[in-house]
């Protein structure tokens, strides 16, 4: 069946995938803890040994700096609610979302995100492309699952940037 608009957005999907390979694969276990600023936010193990991230409801002004351990739980934490989301699954509460504890298990997890993304993507036709998605808007804003899928995309190139970016910054800093 012909789905132009899950094809235009399975193509950028694979492009951002595409261009968060070359940053994931260039991280060093150095990186991902890196604090660049004063005022950052990152993952720190609770007294359990539960890696947790910082956190605020009300956004801080100005906002902490996130390091790359921080982000990686970002994207997991979002990118899993979005697959529970286009699967009619209710995600669980972003604070039993936890960062593996090092960064090649958040890579790992990250790229199973992306198997799974995957397949949803490629599960979606038109009709299930404008059933209603209250995620990560509120239901009023009456958006589909085909905002959704695009929302994905638009996020993780915007959170892969940020990890491109801290990751250069501290190399340079570094040299």
């Amino acid at each position: 069946m012909l789905t132009p608009r899950r094809d235009l957005l399975r193509w950028q999907f694979d492009l951002t995938w595409s261009l968060a390979g070359i940053h994931l694969d260039a991280l060093t276990p150095e990186d991902f803890l890196w604090e660049p600023a004063e005022l950052s936010w990152t993952v720190r193990p609770d007294a359990n040994g539960v890696w947790r991230p910082d956190w605020a409801d009300t956004e801080p002004d100005p906002v902490p700096v996130p390091t790359i351990a921080w982000l990686t739980w970002h994207i997991g934490w979002w990118w899993g609610a979005a697959i529970d989301h286009a699967e009619g699954v209710t995600p669980p509460a972003r604070e039993d979302v936890h960062w593996p504890g090092d960064g090649a298990a958040a890579i790992a997890c990250l790229r199973d995100l992306h198997t799974e993304w995957t397949r949803v993507l490629d599960g979606l036709d038109e009709t299930e492309l404008d059933r209603p998605s209250a995620y990560p808007w509120p239901a009023e804003a009456d958006l589909t699952v085909a905002h959704l899928a695009g929302w994905v995309n638009a996020e993780l190139m915007k959170n892969v940037t940020e990890i491109g970016h801290l990751r250069m910054l501290r190399a340079a800093s570094l040299a």
